[in-house]
């Protein structure tokens, strides 16, 4: 079996996990380039991966793989991502898939008719614990309210772009992978405290049948939380991303008598995953794990949670299917 040919394109902070990533599966890809531009990048890639190709465009190496990995900032997403289509090559894209909904627009349209993948890297849909309650979940009843913590100190990393593209975009994706009720409408305020772009945002989601979403992102937060808490007339889930554990409070009692049950879930290595499916969608001619629509959808939430922050008044939202 001839292996998928691939390059990663960009060599910064996650770029070079991806690149072990793609080490870690000799068996179905070959590792042809790396492609990156700034001079101690190039180097470290060098030195770090000395059998693989390191250029400074992709139109180096096109002719010589089948599939790239793009890992570059954001505002490179569109045209590298068309350029690759265009070219018939398979693509997995690092989140968000684009910087707005008219780039996401012209992308679909570029997919259109096309058999390559295009798989975006929306990470945070691969926590164990999402598979333990996917049921759970998609189930609950209406009205229920989820609240979403994402916040950190300040790391100095993708001051590039704003909070809500850089985190708050796991989180609205995760409400729309993990919930039966679409989002209808969103609120948000923010503020900049370190950078010119928004660092912190608390943004309201009113979903269909009365439900609602908060989540919170912050670069500029006092400690680390990761959390997802779910209240419904069924009891109350609280989700640590952290501590890797799953709360449950339901609406009786455990047949211990007890209110309140604790469960571990095992930490992944979620890219390790996401390259998994990626070579799978390829070899398989199947579907990417989440694709074009959800990723222009996370696309769009982003993009009116950006216009409610600047003009501070609630934004309809028109998903996609």
């Amino acid at each position: 079996m001839r292996k998928i040919r691939v390059a990663v394109l960009g060599y910064g902070h996650l770029g070079k996990w991806h690149c072990q990533k793609v080490d870690a599966h000799k068996d179905v890809a070959e590792f042809v380039a790396i492609v990156e531009k700034f001079a101690p990048n190039k180097a470290a890639a060098k030195a770090a991966h000395p059998h693989v190709a390191v250029v400074e465009d992709v139109r180096e190496v096109l002719g010589r793989i089948d599939a790239a990995v793009v890992v570059t900032p954001t505002s490179t997403h569109f045209d590298l991502v068309r350029h690759l289509m265009e070219s018939g090559k398979h693509v997995f894209c690092e989140k968000p898939l684009c910087s707005n909904d008219a780039e996401a627009q012209t992308l679909r349209k570029v997919a259109e008719g096309r058999s390559t993948v295009l798989q975006i890297g929306h990470s945070e849909r691969f926590h164990q614990a999402w598979e333990q309650l996917g049921q759970k979940l998609k189930g609950l009843s209406a009205p229920f309210t989820v609240r979403i913590n994402r916040v950190a100190p300040f790391k100095g990393r993708a001051t590039d772009v704003d909070v809500v593209q850089d985190l708050a975009i796991h989180d609205l994706d995760l409400i729309m992978h993990l919930f039966s009720k679409a989002p209808k409408k969103v609120l948000a305020t923010g503020q900049k405290i370190r950078t010119q772009n928004w660092d912190h945002a608390s943004i309201h989601l009113e979903l269909e049948d009365n439900c609602h979403a908060f989540i919170d992102v912050s670069r500029n937060h006092v400690k680390e939380l990761r959390d997802l808490e779910v209240v419904s007339k069924d009891g109350t889930l609280l989700v640590d991303l952290f501590a890797n554990k799953i709360l449950e409070a339901p609406a009786g009692q455990f047949p211990d008598g007890t209110f309140v049950k604790e469960e571990p879930y095992p930490k992944r290595d979620h890219l390790l995953i996401e390259h998994q499916h990626f070579y799978e969608s390829i070899l398989k001619d199947g579907p990417a794990i989440v694709g074009l629509a959800a990723g222009a959808n996370a696309v769009h939430l982003v993009d009116c949670t950006l216009r409610s922050l600047a003009q501070g008044i609630p934004v309809d939202v028109r998903l996609h299917g």
